[in-house]
Formats: C-alpha cells, structure tokens, sequence
C-alpha cells in the first residue's frame, strides 16, 4: 500500500493481508468497511468498485494506510469509524462506551416484543444501564406509542447516549443520568418491560477478544466475583418498577442463565426462563413480576 495511487483491489488486498496477519477473523469485511468509510461509500458499492477497479486518490490510499495500522492494533473498527449499527439505527460510539453487539439486537427483540403485546396504548419501558442508547433507542423507535426511559450511571456513556438520542430525535424516549438502584422513583409500579445488559463477566475472566479486552470500559464489563452483583441489583430495581405481570429481560453469559434464574426466583419472580442467540448460546433470561 506504499504506491501514491492504487486500485480499490489492490488497496483491499493489501489491507486484507495485514488485519489477517493481526489475528482478525472478519479482515475482508473490516477492509472493505475502512475503504467505504475514506471513499464514503457503502459496502456494496465497495464490492463493485473492486470489481471495476476503481483508483483511489493518493491521500485517501495515505488515509485508509493509518487506519488500517489502528485497526491492526485490534482497536475496534467502530471506534475508527465512529458508528456502530444496531437494527434499525447508526449509533455514534467511541471511547468511553461499550460497543453495542449483534447479539443484544436480538435480546431487544424479546423486549419490543413484550411491549407491542401490552394492551396499554403507552405501556412504560426502562433500560437499566443504556450506554450507547441502543436499546433503549431501538425500542422508542420501534415502538412509537411505548414512553422510554434510558438509564445511565457512566458519565462518559451517558455523553454518547445524550448524542445518539438527538441523532434518533425519538421523542418518547427520555435519558436519566442515576444509579441503578435508585433510579426513577416516580415510576414505581407502573413499568411494563424493564431490560438490561449488564456487566456480567467475573472479575478475575479475561475477555479473549482484545478489541473488548483493552477498549472496552471496565464498569461495562465486570459484575463481582460471579459476574452477576449487577444483576441482584437488578433484580430489586425491576421489582420495584414493574407493575406485577411485568417482564424483565436481562442479557447475560452463556454459562450464567441457571444462576439468574435461581437469583430470580428467591426474589419472587414468577416463570424465569433462558433464551439462546442465533449461535444457540443461552443469552437472555426473562421473567414476570408477580
């Protein structure tokens, strides 16, 4: 990639050959994302300017060169970007804030789809811990008639939150800068859906992946010794919002759903049950508010 100018092959093998040498699974995709982001195209049309061997200027080639040297440093591609899509949305995310993953789309799912089965006309949902805003975003779109509340304790999640939020210009949707545990008392009792992804992984795991492992932030990622101290917390905060036949949903390990599921029926929650993702790993557990 040292030529001043170069094809869009030529420019994507190349960056191929060096995120694959880094240890990056998804290198083709992750090249051809980087060259659409310079060129400000799509990935579609990416793939057909590698197919009409579309040149590149010499200063985006210089640009794509650093940006491929940083994403082989396993920083995330989204933070090199500065988006992150999720369902329906484009999310501004970066330092400071967990990267929303395909996985918790699907989480959401479980959520929107307890919200549009409430015959209430403007049913009340809570994210507790929202960080880029994604889910609790995803819901007020999805859901226009349903009043969102997103909460979040980290000042620097609530930030990418706060401009996701006015990026969306969903109006039902309403960020609360608080604790968990405290949050929205004037609430109490009248929730409908109330969903989570908490910091679930135990203190002394060390994520695999570096792009989580070295960027993520901590407070997003570790719960307590078992990974679920977020969780009771939770547990307590959802009981207390929800109005009974309410549901919880709470992302989660795939080892850890028998452990919610005990959690949350010493608490008194009725029928806690444990979904997979498409990768069939055990990913959200749900239960009713008695």
């Amino acid at each position: 990639m040292s030529s001043p100018s170069l094809t869009v092959p030529e420019v994507l093998d190349a960056a191929e050959a060096t995120l694959t040498r880094s240890g990056i699974l998804t290198a083709d995709v992750d090249a051809e994302l980087l060259v659409g982001h310079v060129l400000r195209i799509g990935r579609g049309e990416v793939q057909a300017a590698r197919l009409t061997e579309r040149r590149m200027l010499a200063r985006d080639v210089e640009l794509l060169q650093g940006l491929v040297r940083r994403r082989a440093t396993r920083e995330p591609l989204q933070h090199i970007t500065g988006v992150a899509g999720f369902r329906r949305l484009e999310l501004r995310v970066g330092p400071g804030v967990f990267v929303p993953r395909p996985e918790t789309e699907q989480v959401t799912q479980i959520a929107i789809d307890a919200l549009l089965a409430i015959p209430d006309p403007s049913p009340i949902a809570v994210d507790l811990g929202t960080g880029s805003g994604a889910i609790a975003l995803s819901m007020a779109l999805e859901v226009p008639s349903a009043r969102v509340y997103a909460v979040e304790n980290s000042v620097d999640a609530f930030l990418w939150a706060s401009e996701n939020a006015r990026r969306v210009g969903a109006p039902n949707a309403r960020l609360v800068f608080d604790d968990l545990g405290e949050a929205l008392p004037e609430l109490n009792g009248t929730a409908s859906v109330v969903i989570s992804n908490p910091p679930y992984v135990p203190n002394a795991a060390i994520p695999i992946d570096p792009e989580v492992r070295f960027f993520d932030p901590t407070a997003a990622l570790y719960g307590g010794e078992d990974g679920l101290d977020v969780v009771r917390v939770l547990s307590s905060t959802a009981a207390r919002l929800l109005h009974p036949g309410g549901t919880l949903v709470i992302e989660h390990g795939e080892q850890q759903g028998e452990a919610i599921r005990t959690i949350l029926a010493a608490d008194g929650w009725r029928a806690p049950a444990t979904f997979p993702d498409f990768t069939l790993r055990d990913r959200a557990t749900t239960a009713i508010r008695a």
